[in-house]
């Protein structure tokens, strides 16, 4: 892993509808993930076993964690424990930066 890391030179994945990821850097501890959201776009309703902080970088969201609700802006930013249920609906398109611990095995091809 570099580590300088040049957005131009990683590939976006298409993981959803709406949705577009790139994994920008990692190691065994440690994941950083930019997603970039279209309105409407949903982030289904999911858990993992990761400690997840998310910082909205731009747009809207309403963020769903434990069956709680809250509409996030940019400069937002929120905590998932692990194994807690949670989702986002893109209200305004927008790019959420997510950082995992330790790093999500399922991101990497």
């Amino acid at each position: 892993m570099n580590v300088f890391i040049e957005d131009k030179d990683i590939q976006w994945e298409m993981p959803d509808p709406g949705i577009r990821r790139k994994v920008m850097a990692y190691n065994e501890q440690l994941m950083l993930v930019k997603v970039e959201f279209q309105q409407g776009a949903v982030g289904a309703l999911h858990e993992h076993y990761h400690s997840q902080i998310s910082h909205v970088e731009s747009g809207v969201f309403e963020i769903t964690i434990d069956g709680e609700k809250k509409v996030l802006k940019a400069g937002d930013a929120y905590y998932i424990p692990p194994h807690v249920l949670h989702g986002a609906l893109c209200l305004e398109p927008g790019v959420l930066i997510d950082v995992f611990s330790p790093h999500r095995e399922d991101f990497i091809k």
